[in-house]
């Protein structure tokens, strides 16, 4: 019996033994292959640190590089006077003070104008008058004005800071989906005076236009031959943009054309397609169209896309208008243009709802 329980005794503790040896051989051939691995992923993981701390450095460097409104010369610590484009006023409103918080030096006071409507047209003959340091303007210089500076001893420069669309809008009510521009012209010369000679209703098209010598933004472009035509009979001119949607609202076959970003947004009219031909449509918003029903808990964007890649066929370049005559309004109208070149200032335009022109 003592002999059997010795033997048993034996038995356990060599499997007691070989348990254990199987355990330790576990860990240490465990460990082996961890060491293993580690050395040889080893060159990956400091690979991967170094090109992380150098993106790091990279992004740092980017947001240190930034060109800020802290970071522009020559601002001259004085109070201008300024004005000009209608479709300026969301740049005026959330760009500009902007400006004037990080740089209380400068002082700018917007003018409209005593008589006439505010556009860029005005805009620009009261810079030429000497009412103005420097205007804001959606479209660009003519002949006729350059040609009206040099007779006053100065030159004009348009400093491009922007883009924007220029968009046709109608009634809700009106079922026409889109224009060609030339189509658009017509309308607007009188030879298109009824919906349904473009595919719409039997309804009188009542077209709604700021007076030529006031406008803000134009669709017939200075190197047209329709430059300069007479406007038809058909056409009513309106102080404003805002007059305009109003007027649109209660007229049920108007139509009016302006700044995208002024009049994309608005609920009480409906932006048309546009196209450099009738089978080649595009849309200034965002599609799907919102409804104005849907208006306005829900608005339509600028369809800024088309605006960027040129497909949209009527762009309204924003131009900072600065007169050269070495004095404190070419300063003025020099630094506020590098105000809204700098990185912070296209940032901001395009949270004004335009399109930047440094990509």
């Amino acid at each position: 019996m003592d002999n059997t329980n010795q033997r048993k005794a034996l038995i356990n503790s060599e499997i007691a033994l070989f348990l254990r040896g199987l355990i330790i051989g576990k860990v240490l051939t465990l460990m082996v292959i961890g060491g293993l691995l580690w050395w040889l992923l080893k060159p990956n993981l400091l690979s991967r640190n170094s090109v992380d701390s150098s993106s790091n450095q990279s992004l740092n460097t980017v947001s240190t590089n930034a060109s800020s409104f802290q970071t522009v010369a020559d601002v001259p610590p004085a109070s201008f006077n300024y004005g000009g484009s209608t479709a300026w006023a969301s740049i005026r409103q959330l760009v500009d003070s902007q400006i004037q918080s990080a740089r209380p030096e400068l002082q700018l006071r917007y003018l409209d104008p005593i008589t006439g409507s505010p556009g860029s047209s005005s805009g620009i003959r009261m810079l030429l008058d000497g009412k103005l340091d420097f205007a804001q303007s959606s479209r660009p210089l003519t002949d006729e004005e350059q040609a009206m500076a040099k007779e006053r001893g100065f030159t004009l420069e348009q400093r491009q800071i922007g883009m924007d669309g220029v968009a046709v809008v109608v009634n809700p009510s009106l079922k026409v989906s889109g224009l060609s521009v030339e189509q658009l012209q017509q309308i607007y010369l009188g030879q298109i005076t009824n919906w349904n000679q473009v595919g719409g209703p039997n309804l009188p098209i009542t077209a709604f236009s700021q007076r030529p010598e006031d406008a803000d933004t134009v669709i017939f472009p200075s190197n047209s031959n329709l430059k300069g035509q007479a406007l038809g009979s058909n056409v009513q001119y309106v102080y404003s943009t805002t007059d305009a949607v109003r007027q649109l609202s209660k007229t049920p076959g108007g139509v009016y054309y302006a700044s995208a970003r002024s009049v994309v947004f608005q609920c009480s009219v409906k932006a048309l397609l546009l196209g450099s031909t009738s089978g080649q449509l595009i849309a200034p918003y965002r599609e799907p169209m919102v409804s104005p029903e849907q208006c306005p808990r829900q608005r339509n964007q600028l369809n800024t896309q088309a605006i960027k890649n040129g497909s949209y066929p009527m762009i309204a370049n924003l131009f900072v208008i600065i007169k050269q005559n070495k004095g404190p309004e070419q300063q003025i109208g020099d630094a506020y243009a590098k105000l809204l070149l700098t990185d912070q200032g296209q940032k901001a335009i395009e949270q004004a709802g335009f399109v930047g022109v440094r990509q």
